[in-house]
């Protein structure tokens, strides 16, 4: 019985020493896209620390404050219009169009005017992302 259990144990521990060097899950969805894309101005956590950031002027945006710099209420009209590209392209940003999350299905998205328009669904996800991101 002793010798079972034994086995049960060491079982046990190889298989949580697997599991503890096992590669770490890739990031799927918007997590993925935000890794892709944004993580290298903006930071793996959103902070705006990146490691292309160094001697950015503006610096990018630390994403988890947007909410807070808002009273509290993440501004989400405002990130899609940044996304989307209404905002890019001001001689004092460097954020590029990624025309790739524009690509694939649309889903029907209110922008703020009542109005539902026709947006990209990797777009809507990243701004629902982004929020997830916020201290």
């Amino acid at each position: 019985m002793r010798a079972v259990m034994m086995a049960g144990i060491s079982g046990l521990a190889l298989a949580g020493l697997v599991a503890a060097c096992a590669p770490e899950a890739a990031p799927t969805g918007a997590a993925r896209d935000y890794a892709d894309y944004c993580a290298a101005c903006h930071g793996p956590a959103g902070r705006g620390n990146g490691p292309a950031a160094v001697g950015m002027q503006p610096a990018p945006a630390d994403l988890t404050q947007l909410a807070a710099q808002n009273g509290g209420v993440f501004p989400k009209s405002r990130v899609m219009g940044q996304l989307v590209g209404y905002t890019m392209g001001r001689s004092e940003s460097h954020m590029p169009v990624f025309d790739a999350l524009r690509e694939g299905p649309v889903v029907m998205y209110d922008d703020g005017s009542g109005q539902r328009v026709a947006t990209p669904a990797r777009l809507v996800a990243m701004a629902d992302y982004l929020q997830t991101l916020q201290k």
